[in-house]
């Protein structure tokens, strides 16, 4: 064999190996192949983002021992962040979508006003910045901050953006990306756009999810694809805050308006998010109960998305957070047994898998 051949089948050679690595790493567990539960949520004393392990679902202890993993102010443009949403992406990569804001930033000595403009004008809050983070193994995280009103010029006078969230589009085999959104000081509504492959721009322009009846503000939408439905969990904003479902075909059309309320609890609540149980018929409705004081989560157990038994508050009943309280925003992933175990040692954490 010549000189020239040997290199062309040395070079094909190293691709395909690479190649065939590169699908190795990338590779998206199954079910089958998950051994845990990954909890995100954040505090409204921080600002900063927290993670918590469980082995079963059921109890979930903090990883770094209820201290922020990452602070709002190394992340943020608004020096905090909240609503953080963690999905696993077909890449095998792990994406985090977080609001850039943080509502005490005057008292923090971020700012020399209460937000970053007029209240009268732009609302509560009043943020125009989502960040999004990515990581191959949940501890080495990349991140970018997403100006929405500088991702399209129509935008340029939004009053809000906020709690996006991400799922697969399996037809446009993109991740979609969705968030509560309004211009100036109108209503509240959700809006869906689809990411770029390196998970930093949008690629479309937000269009409106879904026309609400009666024109009502509404927020916190959650889409989990169950099967070939699509249910879409939210909160409608016009002072009787609470959890309703909407189920669709499609998953960004279609979806059929439903007025039972879906939580039961007598204060409002909002930040509705769903995971699955491992090898079960049963998945979890988590539901930020932010009119307690202090706030706490709730849940409730479907195996049809129409029957759900009330599994109270954490540390309440059946639910446990073992090192931490006063959580906000919740979102849960199956992990594997050899993710958590990475994860936990990183930190230190004594919960075994």
């Amino acid at each position: 064999m010549n000189k020239i051949k040997f290199l062309v089948l040395f070079s094909i050679l190293f691709f395909v190996s690479n190649a065939v690595l590169a699908q190795k790493k990338n590779k998206v567990p199954k079910e089958k192949d998950m051994g845990g539960y990954l909890m995100v949520y954040f505090k409204d004393d921080t600002h900063g983002l927290y993670m918590a392990l469980s082995k079963d679902g059921y109890s979930f202890t903090d990883v770094n021992n209820a201290k922020p993993i990452i602070a709002g102010d190394t992340i943020a443009e608004q020096k905090g962040i909240r609503d953080p949403y963690i999905y696993r992406a077909p890449d095998g990569m792990f994406y985090l979508a977080l609001t850039d804001l943080h509502i005490y930033a005057q008292k923090a000595g971020y700012r020399t006003t209460e937000w970053e403009r007029d209240g009268k004008q732009y609302g509560w809050g009043n943020n125009r910045g989502l960040v999004l983070m990515k990581s191959p193994d949940l501890i080495h995280w990349t991140h970018t901050v997403l100006r929405i009103d500088q991702a399209f010029p129509e935008l340029a006078d939004i009053g809000c953006a906020w709690a996006p969230e991400l799922i697969y589009d399996d037809k446009k085999q993109k991740t979609m990306i969705y968030f509560t959104m309004r211009f100036g000081n109108q209503k509240d509504k959700v809006y869906y756009s689809y990411m770029n492959s390196d998970f930093t721009k949008l690629e479309t322009a937000p269009k409106l999810l879904l026309e609400y009846p009666k024109d009502v503000a509404y927020i916190d939408a959650g889409i989990t694809k169950v099967g070939n439905k699509y249910h879409l969990f939210y909160v409608p904003h016009d002072g009787t805050a609470g959890v309703k479902q909407m189920v669709s075909d499609s998953i960004n059309s279609g979806y059929q308006y439903d007025d039972k309320w879906y939580d039961p609890e007598p204060v409002g609540c909002e930040a509705p998010t769903i995971y699955k149980r491992i090898g079960e018929n049963k998945w979890v409705l988590i539901y930020d109960i932010y009119r307690i004081n202090p706030h706490n989560f709730g849940f409730s157990e479907t195996s049809d998305f129409v029957n759900f038994k009330n599994l109270g508050h954490f540390n309440e009943g059946v639910m446990k957070s073992t090192n931490f309280s006063s959580p906000k925003h919740p979102a849960v992933i199956q992990i594997t047994k050899k993710e958590a175990q990475k994860l936990a040692k990183n930190w230190n954490c004594e919960l075994k898998f």
